[in-house]
């Protein structure tokens, strides 16, 4: 009979692909994690990995099969688990949350040092991050994301649309050709994204807004964007969560340019059943409601939910 332990160790090696990266998330030896693996691997009778210097360990057909059952036994743990602890305790345990970077640290990190204020049991990872968070990795338990996903075993819901908008210094609007209409743009120079890197089409704004832009300055980062706009010397199109609050930097042709994207969140389906997931997935969905003018420009106030407010734990959650 296989033991959770050997199916945990598979899982760990399946979703890093590294003996090695496995055996750190584990906190053990990787001779150990080799080990477990060739051990189960005899018990079944299958080859689970097929290994080599340059990928790794990357599944057989035969442990991709594998792979989904014991994904399924994992997630019947951690409902148990958290149905035996008794169901008057609010959720307890940890969760790692994958966001865009500026959603994730201008917005997601409050919300979340409230959520956990809430549920002390809790212990979190946030992950505010210029590239695409793997879930079939279990890189994060729940991802906050610019485009839903296609397919895939998720739960998924649509958390707000928010609002872009082209900001300069108003030290460098003064010293630079005035701008009144669109064509003006063409005397100026822009900051904006590395193309090649880019990990969404939906952040190429200034193909629409400018074509020929001048683009002076390129980060992958859009944190980065927003310190080289404060640097004066060029125009960037920021999210207004991020650019509104600060006093510094003024909005340029405020009522021609504005660029709507969306935020959508979703975790893998079999977490459905865990409640810490869906504690986190309710304060959010009713959180980011609350703050639907923040993030379309209206507000310069982050607003966190009332302390009578309860969640109904993802009760109606609609999937992908």
């Amino acid at each position: 009979m296989t033991d959770w332990d050997a199916i945990r160790y598979f899982l760990e090696v399946a979703r890093t692909q590294r003996a090695s990266a496995a055996a750190l998330r584990l906190g053990v030896q990787h001779s150990t994690v080799t080990r477990r693996i060739r051990g189960l691997e005899l018990d079944l009778g299958i080859t689970l990995f097929e290994k080599s210097r340059a990928s790794g360990f990357t599944l057989t057909e035969e442990g991709q099969r594998f792979f989904a059952y014991a994904e399924q036994v994992e997630s019947a743990l951690l409902a148990a688990r958290e149905a035996l602890s008794g169901s008057a305790q609010g959720p307890s345990g940890h969760l790692r949350i994958g966001s865009t970077e500026g959603f994730g640290s201008t917005i997601l990190t409050p919300l979340m040092i409230d959520f956990q204020r809430r549920h002390p049991g809790m212990t979190l990872d946030i992950m505010p991050v210029p590239r695409y968070i793997s879930l079939s990795k279990r890189e994060a338990d729940i991802a906050i994301a610019l485009e839903r996903p296609q397919r895939g075993p998720y739960l998924c819901t649509k958390l707000a649309d928010y609002t872009l908008q082209l900001y300069g210094t108003q030290d460098y609007l003064d010293r630079q050709p005035p701008i009144r209409h669109r064509h003006d743009l063409e005397r100026h120079r822009f900051i904006g994204y590395v193309d090649e890197l880019l990990f969404s089409d939906r952040l190429r704004y200034l193909d629409d807004l400018a074509p020929a832009a001048n683009v002076v300055f390129r980060s992958t980062s859009v944190l980065a964007q927003y310190q080289a706009v404060l640097g004066g010397q060029a125009l960037a199109i920021l999210p207004c969560f991020l650019a509104a609050q600060d006093s510094r930097l003024a909005p340029v042709l405020a009522r021609d340019i504005h660029v709507t994207r969306s935020f959508w969140m979703y975790c893998h389906e079999d977490l459905r059943q865990t409640r810490r997931v869906m504690a986190l997935w309710d304060y959010l969905k009713h959180a980011i409601d609350l703050n639907r003018d923040l993030l379309q420009g209206g507000s310069r106030t982050l607003r966190t939910p009332a302390e009578d407010w309860l969640p109904s734990y993802g009760a109606q959650v609609p999937a992908a």
